[in-house]
C-alpha cells in the first residue's frame, strides 16, 4: 500500500421524490425583487447555473439534469426539501471554523427565492429573463490546455475486488509545466472508486554526496506512538518479483520507482481544483503521469479510459504547491464501537502555508476535526466536519491559507462508527483496520502547502 494513496467512494447517488410544489410546508419567507413572486427564468435559473448546473446535466455526477425548466419543474418539491434540510447543495464544514473558496452552500436570500418559487408553484416565467446557460468546453468544467488519456481502455469485472491499477501517460514535456487548475474524468463513474495522478520524473543523476535538501516536515517518530506519515512511504520492491507480477499493460502493480509527485486526485465531490493566482503543482520536464485507479465491481462488467484536463501558468509561478498525507495507519476499529477515536499530527519545520485540507475515512467515518497546535502553546480548530459524507470527498480550500510558524503542529482526529447503527456498515460484527477497500478503512489527510520565503542567508542544511 502506498500510503500517499486514499479511497474515495462509490458513486453519488440520491433518490429523489419527483414532481409536486411545496404548499404549505415551505413559508413565504422572501418575495423577489419588488416584491413579485421569483419565477424559474427571472430568479431560479441564476441560482440553479451558479451552483448546481456543474453536476446537474447530462454526463455529470447529479442523478438529474437542471439546465432548464421542464428539467427543473418534476423535481421543485425535492429540490426544497433538500434545501430546507441542507444537504444540497452537499458542504460539510462547520462555517464557524474557517472560510473556503469552494464553500457550496448557498446565501440565505438565495434559499429563500427557492423554496418561495417552490411555494409559489415554481412558476416559469417569462422567458426571455432566462440568462445565458453556462458554457462547458466539451464536457468540461474548466479550459484545459492539454487533455491526458488512459492509452487502452480497462476492463472491470462483473464481480470481484480489483486491486489497484496503475497506468502510465507520457507527456514528453520539453520544459517545466506548473498546473494552475486541474479536472479529472472518468471514463465510467459507476466503477471508479477513486483517481490519483502523480508525475513521476525522469531519471536524474545522483546528488553530490555533500548537498542538503532538506526535509519540509518532521513526522512524529514511530516510537512515539502509532503516526505516519512521509511524502513518499511505499514499501522496497523486490524488482525480480515486480518483473514476475508484470502481465498486460492495463494490468500491472505499482510502477517500479515510485509513483512521484502529487498532481490531481478525483472523488465523488472532489474532480476539479482551480490553484490561487501565482501558485502552480510542478510537472517536470519529460515527466510520465501516473494513474493510480481504484475501481469497485458493481455486477455488471464494464470497461473504463479516465483523462485528466490540465491547465497550465503562463509563466513560473511564486510559489509551487506540494500536497502531501497525513495518515495514521496503525488503528483497531472494535466491533460494535460506536465512538471510537484515531489521532495523527505532524510537525512543520519550517514557515508554512497551508492552502487547503482533505479528510478521508471509508464508510465507518462520521467526523473529523484539526487543530494547528502552535509553538507557544496556543491551540487553534483550523477545520470541523462535524458530518462527515463517504460520498462527498471534499477538498477545503482556505479563503486565506494558513500561514503557520516553523514548530506548529497539526494534529488530526477521525472518528468512526463500527456498530449495527451505522446502516452503511458493511460487517459490524468484525474488528476493522486500515486497507485499500471500502470495507475496510482509513484515516487519512491530503494538505496542500507552500513554503514561506527564507531568508537569503539562510543555508538549506539548516533547515533540516
Amino acid at each position: 500500500m502506498n500510503a500517499r494513496s486514499f479511497a474515495a467512494t462509490t458513486i453519488f447517488a440520491v433518490a429523489l421524490s419527483a414532481t409536486g410544489h411545496l404548499g404549505a410546508q415551505a413559508p413565504a419567507t422572501q418575495t423577489a425583487a419588488g416584491g413579485s413572486t421569483p419565477t424559474y427564468s427571472k430568479d431560479v435559473a441564476p441560482i440553479f447555473y451558479k451552483n448546481c448546473t456543474g453536476c446537474h446535466r447530462p454526463g455529470e455526477i447529479g442523478p438529474m439534469p437542471l439546465v432548464s425548466y421542464q428539467d427543473a419543474r418534476p423535481w421543485a418539491r425535492s429540490i426544497a426539501l433538500r434545501i430546507k434540510a441542507e444537504t444540497m447543495p452537499p458542504w460539510h464544514a462547520d462555517p464557524s471554523h474557517g472560510e473556503f473558496v469552494n464553500d457550496r452552500r448557498l446565501s440565505e436570500a438565495d434559499r429563500n427565492t427557492i423554496l418561495e418559487w417552490v411555494n409559489a408553484g415554481s412558476p416559469e416565467g417569462n422567458k426571455a429573463d432566462l440568462p445565458e446557460l453556462p458554457k462547458f468546453a466539451d464536457g468540461w468544467q474548466i479550459q484545459p490546455d492539454a487533455v491526458f488519456t488512459m492509452q487502452e481502455d480497462y476492463p472491470v469485472p462483473e464481480r470481484g475486488t480489483v486491486e489497484y491499477k496503475y497506468f502510465e501517460i507520457p507527456t514528453n514535456f520539453t520544459e517545466d509545466k506548473y498546473v494552475t487548475a486541474y479536472e479529472v474524468r472518468p471514463g465510467d463513474r459507476s466503477v471508479v472508486h477513486h483517481v490519483i495522478v502523480f508525475a513521476k520524473n525522469p531519471p536524474r543523476p545522483a546528488a553530490p554526496a555533500n548537498s542538503a535538501a532538506g526535509a519540509p516536515i518532521a513526522p512524529a517518530p514511530r516510537r512515539q506512538g502509532p503516526v505516519t506519515f512521509a511524502p513518499n512511504m511505499e514499501e522496497p520492491k523486490d524488482e525480480n518479483a515486480e518483473n514476475a507480477k508484470k502481465g498486460p499493460l492495463n494490468d500491472r502493480p505499482a510502477p517500479r520507482g515510485g509513483t512521484g509527485g502529487d498532481v490531481a486526485s478525483f472523488a465523488p465531490g472532489q474532480a476539479v481544483r482551480v490553484l490561487a493566482d501565482g501558485t502552480g503543482i510542478k510537472v517536470p520536464a519529460g515527466a510520465t503521469l501516473v494513474f493510480q485507479m481504484h475501481y469497485t465491481a458493481i455486477g455488471k462488467a464494464t470497461t473504463d479510459r479516465s483523462r485528466i484536463g490540465l491547465v497550465f501558468a503562463k509563466e513560473k509561478p511564486r510559489q509551487e504547491v506540494v500536497v502531501v498525507p497525513l495518515a495514521n495507519q496503525n488503528f483497531t476499529l472494535p466491533a460494535g464501537a460506536s465512538d471510537i477515536k484515531v489521532d495523527a499530527e505532524v510537525t512543520l519545520n519550517r514557515d508554512t502555508t497551508v492552502w487547503s485540507l482533505l479528510p478521508h475515512t471509508h464508510v465507518r467515518g462520521k467526523r473529523w476535526e484539526y487543530q494547528a497546535i502552535y509553538p507557544d502553546g496556543r491551540t487553534e480548530t483550523i477545520l470541523s466536519v462535524p458530518k462527515y459524507d463517504f460520498n462527498w470527498q471534499t477538498d477545503y480550500v482556505y479563503k486565506q491559507p494558513l500561514k503557520l510558524p516553523k514548530g506548529t503542529k497539526i494534529h488530526s482526529t477521525a472518528w468512526y462508527d463500527n456498530s449495527a447503527a451505522n446502516k452503511s456498515n458493511p460487517d459490524p460484527t468484525v474488528d476493522v483496520h486500515w486497507g485499500d477497500q471500502t470495507w475496510q478503512e482509513m484515516q487519512f489527510t491530503a494538505f496542500s502547502f507552500t513554503f514561506e520565503a527564507q531568508p537569503e542567508t539562510t543555508s538549506s542544511a539548516s533547515l533540516r
